[in-house]
């Protein structure tokens, strides 16, 4: 089935030109399909770049999911225009009232930070007691993994001595969990971080278990309430080049960043980047979807408890 996003959407036309099926909403007002109805809170700086890499991997799935895009109120978006924040996200007082299948709530570029001087963090904290409540699985993503562990579970984030930058082959804790469905025993994960979690805080913690992690990059992915939270320190979801325009960046910048490891061909930064991670990051998504949002959320949203 097609993923439903919002018409118009700068998303369509790139993922139609990758033979990716979307249909628009007033397309799919005419289907008879209780569709799975998917939020998104996007607070990485590239809006567009982010919704295409995220509403890539969602539709690789037989389900017909429906997307609402949520944002910060009162927040400056300086890379993506008003007209595209004011047409596509909603904020969160026009959907709190909402019951919904599945959340993601993505990385921000504000991990140096402590949590509590993050502008947005008390709404931050009330996105997330509310997901606890109305949502049936949420995927955090990086920052948004930190903080959520960090708010639930009192996990802190430590500052790293370098940037964690590139892609790392992580290890499966347990392989018959549903979410590993289709996985080989190791698969790969871009990381793109100046802070982590450590294993032996979460280890203290009962309701949360390591699934996947590296000893190069640390803690991979962590789950909780058998599968109602799950916590990415990486971003499966990153296209082909999305580490590849950090570090040129950088490099023009002249900031202190290393070359990605196990990503350029041969370490040569003139070359193609090597695509390691997309079959896991396919596979991720459409067993999140499957396993711990279709298979567990009610037919009536109203019951998500």
């Amino acid at each position: 089935m097609p993923l439903n996003i919002p018409d118009k959407l700068p998303a369509i036309k790139l993922l139609q030109e990758e033979n990716i099926f979307v249909i628009d909403t007033t397309k799919a007002s005419h289907q008879d399909i209780r569709p799975l109805r998917i939020v998104i809170l996007n607070l990485m700086p590239l809006k567009v770049s982010t919704e295409t890499d995220l509403l890539r991997l969602l539709s690789n799935t037989p389900l017909q999911v429906e997307i609402d895009f949520l944002k910060i109120k009162g927040h400056k978006h300086k890379n993506t225009s008003a007209e595209h924040m004011r047409t596509f996200y909603n904020n969160f007082e026009k959907i709190k009232h909402n019951k919904y299948d599945g959340m993601i709530i993505t990385g921000a570029p504000v991990e140096q930070l402590p949590f509590e001087e993050v502008t947005y963090w008390d709404e931050m904290k009330e996105i997330m007691d509310w997901s606890a409540q109305n949502v049936t699985s949420s995927l955090f993503i990086c920052w948004g993994a930190q903080a959520s562990l960090y708010h639930f579970y009192g996990i802190p984030k430590y500052d790293l001595d370098k940037k964690m930058f590139g892609v790392f082959q992580q290890q499966i804790s347990d392989n018959k969990l549903p979410i590993f469905r289709g996985f080989d025993d190791e698969f790969y994960v871009p990381h793109s971080r100046h802070t982590e979690i450590r294993a032996e805080d979460i280890k203290r913690i009962p309701d949360l278990e390591i699934i996947s992690s590296s000893p190069d990059s640390g803690v991979n992915m962590v789950m909780a309430k058998n599968g109602r939270q799950f916590f990415l320190t990486g971003h499966s979801e990153y296209s082909r080049g999305t580490l590849a325009n950090e570090y040129y960046r950088d490099v023009k910048k002249k900031l202190p960043i290393e070359l990605p490891k196990n990503y350029f061909a041969n370490d040569d930064d003139t070359q193609k980047p090597i695509m390691r991670w997309r079959s896991a990051a396919n596979l991720l998504f459409t067993n999140w979807l499957n396993y711990y949002v279709y298979q567990e959320t009610p037919y009536n949203l109203d019951d998500i408890r």
